[in-house]
């Protein structure tokens, strides 16, 4: 879904972001390989959703992963099967499904994130402390744009 026109940004620019973004998914996908997981990059997201979101209902789940209701319940389906979120009827009313993050799922997203960390650290060694500085400042602007969620404010 694009909103804007992104020649008003400016191309290289555009390029630039597009290039790291493909970078920092490669990172990502790797940091996955090395704990030996069976997860893809959405169930991933889900998982990060719903660290940063808390529990969530599946409805709301799918809009923030901007997926269908029935894709965001299949991959629930899959995240419960290997134990990584719990899913389970809202008390006050029984049609809502709730879905929230176990604590193998906080274990295993814990260890991505700490071995990222070291992968990252090593990437940014590459750079000056001035552009790592720049590279952290533009990120974090790019991420709050973006609306990712800071993990030390994460529940």
């Amino acid at each position: 879904m694009v909103s804007r026109d992104s020649s008003a940004l400016g191309v290289e620019v555009v390029d630039e972001v597009l290039t790291a973004t493909r970078a920092l998914i490669g990172l990502s996908a790797r940091s996955l390989g090395v704990l030996g997981e069976d997860l893809s990059a959405a169930q991933y997201r889900a998982l990060v959703v719903l660290a940063a979101r808390g529990p969530q209902r599946m409805v709301d789940l799918a809009e923030v992963l901007q997926v269908s209701a029935s894709t965001a319940g299949r991959m629930s389906d899959r995240l419960v099967r290997k134990g990584f979120v719990r899913r389970q009827r809202a008390r006050a009313d029984r049609r809502i499904v709730m879905v929230s993050l176990s604590r193998e799922g906080r274990r295993m997203l814990d260890e991505a994130t700490a071995v990222r960390r070291v992968m990252i650290g090593d990437a940014l060694t590459a750079l000056s402390a001035t552009e790592q500085r720049a590279a952290a400042a533009a990120l974090r602007a790019l991420s709050r744009a973006l609306g990712e969620i800071p993990d030390e404010d994460w529940p």
